[in-house]
């Protein structure tokens, strides 16, 4: 499970933001609750500790740790149970002033379930957790090939990146003079297989060990791509990965993103596809239902108003000041919020009209 790109920015600003600061003393605690775990045991645990950390010796650190568990097990109370997916709590004293106590907690709860159960008081916040969140956990194999080369790529959340290229030295379709065409069609079959088989031993190389795997798409003219299934050796657990085989007139980078499109229906709920689709949508109201698309800060933020938006779409390059804004707006009429990546083609042209604030309405403004 992919957790969405305005999860992911928000996760991304709190990895951050607890990264950058650094105590005196270990005096920063962190929680971590696992989803299932029984929040009142956890409680329980700290009570304890905190007779633990009166005979800390430094007076300030004493006092700061003290504070800390006190403040996380206040909000613990408030709370009263672990949510579904866990919990995360970060306390501590954030001064940078040597003598002076800023007290500040942050309470997370995370998309995705939290395995780790943790408590530790450090001079630093524990959020290597928090970053294997962050972690894309499906990627794609992607393969576009003729006789004559073979690009590998993966699809990885919204990028498209390129791996490796192959050339196979199999002649094109004219033949040299002299040659008969039975001895000559040997040659190139022979050719063929052995370029098929160097495409596999590289495909087992990049992707046999690859646990976040989730499938391989082939593209290519008809029929190369089928006959390198059938007769490149390509290794079965790789097989068996393979959810489509697309027509496909180039084996390029061009081929690549081809490909990707081409496979939508067989990847609909990855990422990239999810956000075209979004972006397709947003651009065939406005150029066919003008007054059901707003877009600009100030249309958009008219529309939030009246209560118009059922679709909000921000580029992850709009100042975070505007975002914010924005988007506590569309939660407060329950609107859906898109976040739209510039790392592809479509996000990059949504910015550039748009200036990355678009919106798709539940009734015309006007």
């Amino acid at each position: 499970m992919e957790i969405s790109e305005k999860q992911r920015e928000e996760l991304e600003e709190l990895v951050d933001l607890l990264g950058g600061i650094k105590g005196s003393h270990t005096e920063l605690v962190s929680v971590l609750i696992p989803a299932g775990q029984n929040i009142n045991l956890v409680q329980r645990q700290l009570e304890a500790e905190k007779s633990t950390a009166a005979n800390i010796k430094s007076k300030q650190t004493r006092t700061a740790v003290v504070t800390a568990l006190e403040t996380i097990i206040r909000k613990m109370k408030e709370i009263n149970q672990t949510p579904k997916n866990g919990l995360a709590l970060y306390c501590g004293n954030v001064s940078e002033k040597e003598g002076v106590q800023d007290i500040q907690i942050w309470v997370y709860e995370p998309p995705k379930p939290l395995n780790t159960r943790l408590y530790r008081c450090d001079k630093e916040f524990v959020i290597e957790p928090l970053k294997e969140i962050l972690e894309i956990s499906e990627v794609y194999a992607l393969l576009v090939i003729d006789r004559q080369q073979a690009t590998m790529g993966l699809l990885e959340g919204k990028q498209i990146k390129v791996l490796t290229k192959l050339t196979s030295g199999v002649p094109g379709k004219v033949r040299a003079g002299g040659q008969s065409s039975q001895r000559y069609h040997r040659v190139t079959e022979g050719l063929a297989k052995e370029f098929f088989r160097r495409v596999s031993g590289e495909m087992k190389k990049l992707f046999f060990d690859m646990p976040k795997l989730k499938g391989i798409l082939i593209g290519g003219p008809m029929p190369t791509k089928e006959e390198y299934l059938e007769t490149g050796d390509l290794v079965t657990k790789l097989r068996e990965k393979v959810i489509a085989l697309k027509d496909i007139g180039y084996v390029d980078e061009h081929g690549l993103e081809l490909l990707v499109e081409q496979s939508e229906n067989d990847i609909a709920e990855q990422e990239l596809i999810k956000e075209k689709e979004i972006i397709r949508k947003f651009f065939e109201i406005l150029g066919k239902q003008r007054e059901k698309a707003a877009y600009g800060l100030e249309r958009v933020r008219l529309a939030l108003e009246r209560g118009a938006v059922n679709i909000l779409l921000l580029s992850k390059s709009v100042p975070k000041e505007q975002k914010q804004e924005l988007e506590k707006m569309a939660e407060n009429i329950g609107a859906e919020i898109v976040i739209i990546s510039q790392e592809n083609q479509d996000g990059e042209q949504f910015f550039n009209i748009t200036k990355g604030i678009g919106a798709i309405l539940r009734f015309a403004l006007e």
